[in-house]
């Protein structure tokens, strides 16, 4: 009785009506570094957000959507660790959502969710690791240029794309590559467990819909966030989204750096190119899932 008085008596901007889950959103290609003028998704850019989130006392748990073609397996990896770092130190559930894709990098990162929800077409999966570049061999010869290169040490200039490849050189880059893979098929093996099936393409670099995902283990459910949350912890429940600060101009920034500290022309068209080289490096990407 004095119970519900006391509910009638409190403003109902204080009342406790519901539980409120924080939202994080990890999108775009992954990779360090990034600007004010074109940010990538790494543990700088995102760190101080999910400290946010994990700091809510009262929330069970903490909703990760991720959007992101894949990128650093570093940053990746450094995401994913702090995810479940700070998910064990707070003990709270993560529920991850995925949006267009989590490929590659992105479904790493998805790996720190305690449960997984897709869209059907969502894509996920392409656990594998690739590099690429260019040779410019026959282009530096056409325009009768010649490469000098001075070294301290046989394999400095290994992968030069103004030199012919080396078998050996190749043969390296191989090795390294295979060991990348091994870190991240641990790290799935160890997160999905025996939810993932035996299907020999699960490791092969192969990506699916959010529905083949499903039925291979890579994911748990088909939904959204909003009806997900609110089946799993009642109709009342609400969503906090988790942003960066703003900064001048409004721009968002994860540490709240002022751009008045970049006000010089040289740093803006520094940043302005460096920006046009991550459009690039992104839209490669995406257009590797046919996105």
């Amino acid at each position: 009785m004095l119970k519900s008085l006391f509910k009638k008596l409190v403003p109902a901007k204080f009342r406790k009506t519901g539980v409120t889950i924080p939202v994080v959103k990890l999108s775009g290609a992954i990779m360090s570094g990034g600007s004010q003028f074109r940010p990538a998704l790494n543990i700088a850019s995102c760190a101080t957000i999910l400290e946010r989130a994990f700091d809510d006392k009262n929330a069970p748990a903490v909703a990760i959507v991720v959007n992101s073609p894949g990128g650093s397996p570093v940053q990746s990896r450094l995401i994913y660790q702090r995810i479940r770092d700070l998910a064990e130190e707070k003990k709270k559930k993560v529920h991850v959502f995925v949006e267009d894709a989590a490929a590659s990098g992105g479904y790493m990162i998805a790996c720190a969710g305690d449960d997984i929800t897709v869209d059907p077409s969502s894509i996920v999966g392409s656990i594998g690791v690739v590099s690429s570049s260019f040779g410019f061999v026959d282009a530096i010869k056409k325009v009768g240029v010649k490469r000098r290169v001075y070294t301290a040490g046989q394999n400095k200039s290994v992968l030069d794309p103004f030199m012919p490849e080396k078998k050996e050189d190749i043969a390296r880059l191989k090795e390294l590559q295979l060991e990348i893979h091994d870190v991240f098929i641990n790290l799935v093996k160890e997160s999905r467990g025996d939810r993932l099936a035996d299907n020999k393409d699960l490791f092969t670099g192969m990506f699916w819909t959010g529905i083949k995902g499903k039925e291979l283990g890579l994911v748990d459910a088909i939904g959204d966030v909003r009806s997900t949350l609110k089946q799993r912890y009642g109709e009342k429940t609400k969503l906090e989204l988790i942003e960066a600060k703003k900064g001048l101009f409004g721009r968002r920034s994860a540490s709240g750096v002022s751009l008045l500290s970049q006000s010089a022309a040289s740093d803006i068209a520094a940043h302005a190119t460096e920006g046009l080289v991550s459009v690039a490096e992104e839209r490669a990407l995406w257009s590797r899932l046919g996105l």
